[in-house]
């Protein structure tokens, strides 16, 4: 992975992270202990902060970004994702604030200033407008987003499991690579 400082900040990674070498992490970004990152993302804290929890993953060609601070918006929106979350392939992130246990569907966006509360699942190639919040507990879906339903709880049970398959995948990628020595 291709690990950059950018204005005096360097990314920090919690212990067991696994990060591909494809994946780029620029500037002032946090990710907890046990979450993962995979081929082609790009995670770019370069003009404010990026904080990812523990045992979150960040899907192929995902793309992480923030909101600088400007007259538009003098402190600017920083990019905050909880624990436990999955963000699917090709989600783009930026400025927003993701809760604990989201799960977010393949070719979602989400804008500058969104909320989600914890506990949500926002449905593939969705998109969640600028300071838009999604209530914890159900299922978004559209473009944009409308609530379509509660979750059920398997659907709630889901959240553990997926965090868990996720690290435990991360996991077998650190043992090979430190097997090949790369690690």
């Amino acid at each position: 992975m291709a690990i950059k400082t950018f204005r005096g900040h360097t990314p920090k990674l919690g212990a067991r992270v696994w990060a591909d070498d494809s994946a780029v992490i620029i500037g002032d970004v946090e990710i907890g202990d046990d979450s993962s990152v995979w081929p082609l993302v790009a995670i770019r804290g370069d003009m404010h902060r990026i904080r990812i929890g523990q045992r979150t993953s960040i899907q192929d060609n995902s793309c992480l970004h923030i909101t600088h601070a400007s007259t538009y918006k003098p402190e600017g929106h920083p990019l905050e994702i909880g624990d436990d979350v999955t963000v699917g392939h090709m989600a783009m992130l930026h400025g927003c604030k993701i809760g604990n246990k989201v799960l977010v569907g393949m070719g979602t966006t989400i804008l500058d200033g969104a909320v989600i509360e914890d506990e949500v699942i926002i449905g593939a190639g969705s998109l969640v407008p600028p300071g838009k919040r999604l209530e914890s507990g159900y299922l978004y879906m559209g473009s944009p987003v409308k609530q379509a339903r509660p979750l059920s709880e398997k659907e709630i049970e889901y959240f553990q499991y997926a965090g868990l398959n996720y690290v435990k995948l991360k996991d077998e990628y650190l043992a090979e690579a430190e097997a090949a020595g790369d690690a």
